[in-house]
């Protein structure tokens, strides 16, 4: 399976903090936005991983990650010319996709829960079909819903719906099978003129290939994409490292739980930044 990160995202909602910065760079307590994403594919166990960016903002990310080696990962790197919505970037990365599956992770959703890695590798699955996870939300309207009968089966699916018919969203972390190559080149723009995601899932709906795993309660899922959550997301993120120990969203440690590096590649990476909290704590892991 090949992972993908959509930062291609401007941030207006945003303004005027991401007028010198796009809004994956942004700080989310102490770390950039993406770290969030990229955590969660390397505990996946994803080692190929492409971040699509806006036009003329690649240099950031590259001087970031560069090639991945770090991480044990392969980063490459790839522009979205053109916002056309989320499921512009199977067709942006379909060269880089190839014949394989892929989940793809938005750049500026964050997760968390101490048992997250065990959800989402039983989340992937065989992976045949499309799977995706339901998050209960006191208002769903800006988002794609989903609907679920008793047996948790998915009914139905909306994109930004007046009238929701349930409380639960999916956000933004998809696992898909290689056909979602072909289903996105096929797909019509919708009337806002992007290609929604939520048509995607609702071509597996229909061949009854979407799978949707409920996440419990005690999940933490914040969308960073104002400043009001923005600022809720680097609070919740300050009170579970200063409660667990643990940090949320280090690539070091996923990397080295994947066994992607070694304790020698995190005691290098730590050392070199033990001046900083972050280092620190590589140190100490």
């Amino acid at each position: 399976m090949k992972g993908i990160i959509l930062a291609a995202g401007r941030g207006t909602s945003l303004y005027p903090a991401t007028v010198p910065v796009c809004k994956p760079l942004i700080t989310v307590y102490d770390k950039p936005m993406i770290y969030y994403p990229l955590s969660l594919l390397i505990d996946c166990g994803i080692r190929d991983i492409l971040i699509i960016t806006p036009p003329g903002e690649m240099e950031p990310f590259v001087h970031l990650f560069g090639d991945g080696e770090d991480l044990g990962v392969n980063i490459s790197y790839k522009e979205q010319k053109v916002q056309r919505g989320i499921a512009d970037a199977f067709r942006v990365g379909r060269r880089f996709i190839g014949d394989d599956s892929v989940c793809l992770a938005l750049g500026d959703n964050i997760f968390y829960h101490p048992e997250l890695t065990k959800m989402l590798m039983e989340a992937r699955g065989d992976e045949t079909g499309a799977s995706v996870f339901a998050y209960f939300v006191d208002d769903p309207r800006p988002y794609g819903v989903v609907e679920l009968d008793v047996g948790e089966v998915p009914v139905s699916l909306e994109e930004k719906p007046k009238r929701p018919r349930s409380n639960y969203i999916v956000p933004g972390l998809y696992f898909y099978d290689n056909s979602v190559v072909e289903i996105a080149h096929d797909m019509a723009v919708s009337a806002r003129g992007e290609l929604e995601i939520t048509d995607l899932n609702q071509v597996y709906l229909k061949k009854s290939k979407l799978k949707v795993t409920r996440l419990p309660a005690d999940v933490k899922w914040m969308d960073a994409n104002s400043p009001f959550q923005l600022l809720y997301a680097a609070n919740t993120v300050q009170k579970i490292q200063k409660e667990t120990g643990k940090y949320v969203g280090c690539p070091e440690e996923s990397a080295l739980r994947a066994g992607f590096i070694t304790k020698k590649d995190v005691l290098r990476i730590g050392s070199a930044h033990r001046q900083t909290p972050y280092g620190d704590y590589l140190l100490r892991l």
